[in-house]
């Protein structure tokens, strides 16, 4: 019990001294070397010279991180001797920002990985986009979706608003790109022609080359053109279409919806429509980007977006389960913020919610139209003890509330963004990640997290529909080894731990067989030192591949999880909770290894605040749960 107490002291201690000044946690929000690559390459195409110290330190943190061969990978057991992709990003980096030359040790290595591996010919969709934009790739004879599409509205059976937002915000700039066909080099642009593996009779983009899909394009290009209207006319609609969707979303900071890869291609989007680089809005969108630099350890790392709000609502919960007062000033302050960052803005959210209110919570400091499911019911988790004595706070917490019960979708689960945009005919596009970038479908460690909060906070004779159709999706989307998939972070476990949750604090029985059978898979995947560890490598493979060792973040997600539907304290529980009081300040590759995910095999995160948050409530929740048998 005392060493127990020791370790929930000392992991309350670290969170209270990290909290910043207006009450919010700003814990990087880590995702690899890519944007600090994309950095470098927007600061040289853009000329901007007087940004050198954060270039160094970028070319910097980009070799830190390359491997002995010379590539580079996106999580450290990542199969295969690199990911090429990633590699070509960071060799042009290295190259373009003029601190690097091809004689270079780091620049041969990661340049004899690229030859031997295919070139640039092999890279993925989106790098290939990258160096179409920069000059060093051609671009398609045809992108496979036509410009024209961000024409049709929204009662049109397949629209922009069918995709997911995360997809629109990225796809509507390049769409302008490959319409223009808009390329940007600069004196200090690198050669990487012997890396383009290519004759006159090959076509550069394999992706987009099957016969059906170019028939489907044709049509499609041919439907808008006869039914329409004229296609000049229908073409500089859809131009000014697109730059209007742009520029209306973005926020205060001038990104566009705080995301790095949506800003970055619609810097260049704005330029090939023939705005000066020098544009106040351009400067703007290129500042705000530069205010999402962080430090981590003794790098600079480029931020794919901020995660202030995500680790505020997280932390002040967490606070309040170890035992900590809502009056207490941590809480006051981190709640002050939280509700200063609530959403009172419509959205595209509304487009498929028409009769919701805003009140939600985003991701990031500055995200003002763009809430999430997940962000919103952990604020209004934070706030809740709050509304008790805090009008306002009761207020806002319904507001929160009622956006929440607006977005379930008509199949009784939650999606992160919006509602009912899962139409599975968008992944036949030959788009890299359709299924993850095109639409955003229920998924279990939504709904088993948007579960959990409405039966711990909720009336339960409120929402009865709500929450009956919500059990029986998770029910019916069960794996058969008793597992559940997690979207949003790695992965099964991930899932298995927020659907589990979610059913038993719905009122599930701990007997119920899917609840059973999540146990049994939970206890077969635990490791001799009591802990978990799961591979992102189960994100590619759609199936459980474990890490080979234990990590703090996975352990604590499996034994809140055996936590919820156990009654008496197991050995299995025992020994994760000695692994997460013995482990707590380890300090190895596991605690940089990634636990989210945004895209498989392409965009992986490390969120540095999991390995204080997830361990804290899990040994606080064992606490309470068995306290009486340690004492």
């Amino acid at each position: 019990m005392h060493e127990l107490d020791q370790e929930i002291e000392r992991l309350i201690h670290v969170l209270k001294e990290q909290q910043k000044e207006d009450g919010s946690w700003g814990y990087p929000f880590e995702t690899g070397i890519i944007t600090d690559a994309y950095m470098i390459i927007l600061l040289r195409s853009l000329k901007i010279d007087d940004e050198e110290e954060l270039i160094k330190a970028l070319v910097k943190r980009i070799e830190r991180k390359q491997e002995e061969n010379g590539a580079w990978k996106l999580y450290k057991d990542e199969q295969g001797d690199g990911n090429l992709s990633l590699t070509i990003e960071a060799y042009y980096a290295l190259l373009y920002s003029g601190y690097r030359n091809e004689h270079n040790p780091a620049i041969l290595a990661a340049r004899k990985f690229i030859y031997e591996n295919g070139g640039l010919k092999k890279a993925g969709m989106y790098t290939k986009i990258m160096l179409a934009t920069t000059g060093q790739y051609s671009w398609p004879a045809f992108f496979p979706i036509p410009i024209e599409t961000v024409l049709l509205p929204a009662s049109f059976p397949i629209n922009k608003f069918d995709i997911s937002v995360f997809g629109r915000a990225n796809l509507v700039p390049i769409l302008l790109l490959a319409n223009a066909k808009y390329q940007r080099k600069t004196v200090l642009s690198p050669n990487l022609q012997s890396l383009n593996f290519r004759t006159n009779n090959d076509d550069d983009w394999e992706e987009f080359q099957s016969r059906e899909w170019q028939i489907c394009y044709s049509s499609l290009k041919n439907a808008f053109n006869s039914i329409l209207e004229l296609p000049a006319q229908l073409h500089k609609k859809a131009l000014n279409r697109a730059e209007s969707f742009m520029l209306e979303r973005r926020e205060p900071d001038g990104t566009l919806y705080s995301y790095f890869s949506s800003t970055f291609y619609m810097i260049f989007a704005l330029l090939a429509l023939g705005y000066a680089k020098n544009d106040q809005i351009i400067e703007k969108a290129v500042n705000g980007l530069k205010n999402m630099a962080c430090r981590i350890d003794d790098d600079i790392h480029m931020q794919y977006t901020t995660a202030s709000v995500w680790n505020t609502s997280l932390i002040s919960y967490t606070l309040q389960e170890a035992g900590l007062p809502h009056q207490d000033e941590s809480v006051r302050r981190a709640n002050r913020y939280l509700l200063s960052r609530q959403h009172h803005k419509y959205g595209d959210w509304q487009i498929h919610n028409p009769n919701g209110a805003p009140g939600g919570w985003g991701f990031s400091d500055v995200n003002t139209i763009n809430p999430d499911v997940d962000d919103t019911t952990a604020s209004l988790r934070a706030l809740y003890e709050s509304t008790k004595r805090d009008e306002t706070a009761r207020n806002s917490w319904q507001k929160g509330l009622d956006w929440t019960l607006t977005m379930q979708n008509d199949d009784g689960g939650w999606a992160a963004f919006e509602r009912n945009v899962d139409k599975k005919l968008l992944h036949l596009l030959p788009i890299q990640g359709a299924e993850f970038i095109l639409t955003d479908p229920s998924s279990p460690d939504l709904t088993g997290r948007t579960l959990e909060f409405l039966g711990r906070y909720v009336s339960l004779a409120n929402p009865k529909h709500t929450i009956g159709r919500t059990i029986n999706w998770l029910l019916n989307n069960q794996r058969h080894d008793g597992a559940w998939y997690g979207r949003w972070g790695i992965c099964y476990i991930y899932g298995t731990w927020a659907a589990v949750t979610g059913l038993t604090s719905a009122g599930v029985p701990n007997g119920h067989q899917a609840i059973k059978k999540a146990e049994r898979w939970l206890i077969s995947i635990q490791n001799e030192d009591g802990g978990w560890g799961e591979s992102c490598n189960s994100d590619i493979h759609k199936k459980y591949v474990p890490l080979g060792t234990s990590t703090l973040i996975h352990t604590a997600w499996a034994a809140d999880a055996l936590l919820s539907i156990s009654e008496e304290e197991t050995p299995e529980i025992k020994k994760a909770i000695a692994y997460l009081v013995s482990e707590g300040t380890k300090q190895d590759w596991t605690i940089d290894y990634p636990t989210g995910q945004g895209m498989a095999s392409f965009f992986y995160i490390h969120y540095h605040s999991y390995r204080y948050i997830w361990p804290l409530l899990t040994l606080s929740r064992y606490r309470k749960k068995f306290m009486s048998t340690l004492s």
